[in-house]
């Protein structure tokens, strides 16, 4: 059940679209991010921003749907760019290792707030640091 209620803003100009959420992107509310992707990609746009400057919440359908308009942003020739993330979708996104599939054009500052498991181990020093690996995901989505 979705306690914040969820918005989203689109706009188009001069070949750049830019679709801005907030709210909690969750079970309820992630088909709306396709369906604002898919209404912006119908206007033949270059480029596409996300701002997820105002999502307080994501769960994993809401991850689901952040990839699912990576990959039709793609399919489509777009350029995708992903600004904003909070610190608790972040989190997510490092946590099953997407924020490098999302965030290919992003810098590091919008994710250093969810550091890798492994790192803040090692930053705490009361755990040995996790075995670093491939992401999983980066075979699937690229």
């Amino acid at each position: 059940m979705t306690v914040h209620p969820f918005t989203s803003h689109v706009v188009v100009h001069a070949g750049a679209a830019r679709v801005t959420l907030a709210g909690e992107l969750d079970l309820d509310t992630a088909p709306h991010v396709l369906e604002a992707v898919t209404a912006c990609l119908a206007k033949q746009p270059t480029s596409l921003c996300l701002d997820l400057t105002g999502v307080s919440f994501c769960d994993c359908a809401g991850l689901s749907s952040l990839l699912r308009a990576r990959t039709s942003a793609l399919r489509a020739g777009v350029d995708l760019v992903v600004e904003g993330v909070g610190s608790q979708p972040a989190r997510l996104l490092t946590l099953i290792g997407a924020d490098e599939i999302l965030f290919e054009r992003i810098g590091r500052t919008d994710t250093e707030l969810a550091r890798r498991p492994s790192e803040a181990a090692a930053t705490r020093g009361d755990a040995e640091p996790a075995a670093t690996a491939e992401s999983p995901l980066r075979g699937l989505l690229a």
